[in-house]
């Protein structure tokens, strides 16, 4: 996605796309910032027989493809593999004690980003999408000038997308310096593991990277500010993910404050608390992310931004300007990928004036890959009945599931909350939670069952295939209904 800065830009870096130095006439679109936003508007809507423009500035993918999803899981796949060859003797195949290659880790890491990112820009191409490598401005007369290395062109088109993304957000008395203090974009290319390190930030990325980092040797200690680590789980699942990360030794403090770090031969020493000390090899931010906004030209083009830094846009993503929408991360939606997917076609439906629905992002689901993976759609139990609902709950452990036996993966749950019918029984399903082996390819089913609303006895009706991790899904519902199996 598109870097901007109140500096002079640097130049764009190669986006592996021919570029396209002449400026088409007829432009429908134009797509500012080429991560998953800007790239799903522009294919969805080439798709569509629209004259599209694509202006990225650094490299098409953007932060999902580069510094976020895709390296992320490849580290943790790796973590997963190393936990796997280090259990083996449980199953009867001696291999040894593993050894971490990280170099290789790496490689592959960059192996498989540079195979999804030639595959986008090839899908760009043969899509007849015109990419344009370089910096992005909004005028006044909402047409858009880009400052490239190879020519500087303004585009102009009835119809604008901004997909500009986001940036880790930092601390204060945290200065990122990529040795001591890092966020995830410099820890995703780190040379070497650390022996200890402190993750502050005990959401949904200082989870996974405090997950991956302890399984491949690495002391962790998780600091949170808030009262619980990730914050919008299920407190049952909550409770799950803290006790493996205490099996395998993760520390987690949460209701703690950081206060500042004095670094020291070979570490740094971090305040927080009331007082407390931790010396550690490396600070690893993982602090939320804030949307890059500054510097796109969004005074003179009359867009409207909060105090947070995000666009405002409407439910169909439409900005304050007319012609000009929003999507992914620079607006204050879910910061997900596949959000940033859905809000890409949304907007190009809407510009074809076919009058989409908006997109439910109460129902939105959402992946955690962490040991154990976390997965979940709809209500917590706690939220559902702040919202009002009365409910009632089931919950069935991987314990019991023949699938998780076989595969040795058997701490986790499947949690689902559905609405109390008027009889005391289980009506509509409000929320699907689970944590344990793989749940994060096993939520399609309470995907849909939140989302098209429903009830506890459509889904414990239909046929779960056995033996599958994913019909505990099917008998935690079957226990809603009063008559359970297992």
């Amino acid at each position: 996605m598109a870097k901007t800065s109140s500096e002079e830009p640097d130049a764009p870096k190669n986006l592996d796309v021919p570029e396209n130095l002449d400026v088409p006439e007829d432009l429908d679109v134009i797509v500012i910032g080429g991560g998953p936003g800007g790239y799903a508007a522009a294919l969805y809507g080439a798709s569509a027989g629209l004259n599209i423009a694509l202006v990225e500035q650094d490299k098409i993918g953007g932060t999902c493809l580069h510094v976020g999803c895709i390296p992320a899981k490849e580290l943790l796949e790796a973590a997963s593999v190393f936990r796997t060859v280090r259990d083996s003797e449980e199953f009867g195949i001696n291999s040894g004690t593993p050894e971490l290659n990280w170099p290789t880790v790496m490689t592959r890491k960059q192996k498989v980003i540079d195979t999804l990112t030639k595959g986008v820009s090839s899908l760009l191409g043969s899509r007849s999408v015109h990419v344009y490598s370089g910096k992005a401005t909004l005028t006044k007369d909402k047409s858009v000038q880009v400052i490239g290395t190879d020519a500087n062109v303004t585009l102009q088109a009835p119809n604008i997308i901004l997909a500009t993304g986001s940036t880790p957000r930092t601390l204060p008395g945290f200065d990122v310096d990529g040795k001591l203090v890092v966020t995830s974009d410099e820890l995703l290319s780190i040379e070497a593991l650390p022996k200890t390190a402190a993750v502050i930030g005990g959401g949904a990325i200082g989870c996974e990277f405090a997950s991956m980092m302890g399984d491949l040797g690495t002391e962790v200690t998780i600091l949170e500010a808030l009262p619980e680590i990730l914050a919008g789980c299920d407190a049952d699942i909550v409770k799950m993910v803290r006790r493996s990360f205490r099996k395998r030794k993760i520390d987690v403090h949460s209701d703690v404050k950081v206060n500042g770090h004095k670094p020291k031969k070979g570490g740094t020493v971090i305040s927080y608390g009331d007082g407390k000390e931790l010396e550690v090899e490396l600070v690893v931010t993982a602090v939320g992310r804030r949307p890059r906004t500054e510097d796109l030209g969004l005074k003179d083009a009359g867009v409207d931004v909060d105090d947070r830094g995000f666009i405002v846009a409407d439910a169909h993503c439409r900005t304050s300007t007319t012609g000009i929408w929003a999507v992914g991360d620079v607006i204050s939606t879910p910061q997900l990928a596949h959000t940033a997917f859905a809000e890409g076609m949304l907007v190009i439906k809407d510009i074809l004036g076919e009058n989409p629905d908006p997109l439910n992002h109460k129902g939105t689901p959402w992946c955690i890959y962490c040991h154990p993976e976390v997965a979940f759609a709809g209500h917590t139990e706690a939220s559902a009945i702040e919202a009002g609902y009365e409910v009632v709950t089931a919950s069935h452990r991987y314990m019991g599931n023949g699938r998780a036996q076989i595969v040795g993966e058997t701490d986790g749950i499947v949690k689902i909350i559905a609405e109390k019918t008027a009889d005391g029984g289980a009506g509509r399903i409000l929320g699907v939670h689970m944590t344990g082996p793989w749940v994060t390819e096993q939520l399609g089913q309470g995907y849909l069952a939140v989302n098209w609303e429903a009830t506890v006895s459509d889904v414990a009706s239909l046929i779960q295939p056995h033996p599958t991790l994913s019909e505990l899904f099917g008998e935690t519902a079957l226990a809603l209904t009063g008559r359970s199996l297992h």
